[in-house]
């Protein structure tokens, strides 16, 4: 996958864009990243953030490396997969975004 195919695929499921990274937030603190992807010009960086406030880094893989499953096109190759409840944290901030735009002040004239 290139940088741009895994950022299309992650603002599609639920990351968001936080500086120059692409994160996951807590459900209970949704501008607090808990996870982020760090695109570097030849390599993503996956990295969970520690209770203590310090991100540990998973895996530094080149994108080269990084394959989209060819059913769901989920990217195979970081460590996505084997994180536990990955799927439930993604699917909570895609939901959020989801709503917010339901509950963004509609501008004058009655259209957003």
């Amino acid at each position: 996958m290139t940088k741009e195919e895994l950022t299309e695929w992650a603002v599609k499921n639920g990351w968001q864009q936080m500086g120059a990274d692409l994160c996951l937030t807590k459900p209970n603190n949704p501008k607090d990243a808990i996870v982020r992807l760090v695109l570097k010009s030849t390599v993503v960086i996956l990295e969970i953030k520690k209770p203590v406030g310090k991100w540990d880094k998973i895996s530094s893989t080149p994108y080269n490396k990084v394959t989209a499953d060819a059913e769901t096109g989920f990217p195979r190759g970081l460590g996505l997969e084997t994180m536990s409840n990955l799927s439930f944290l993604m699917e909570d901030n895609k939901n959020r975004m989801v709503f917010a735009k339901f509950n963004a002040p509609k501008t004058p004239g009655g259209f957003n």
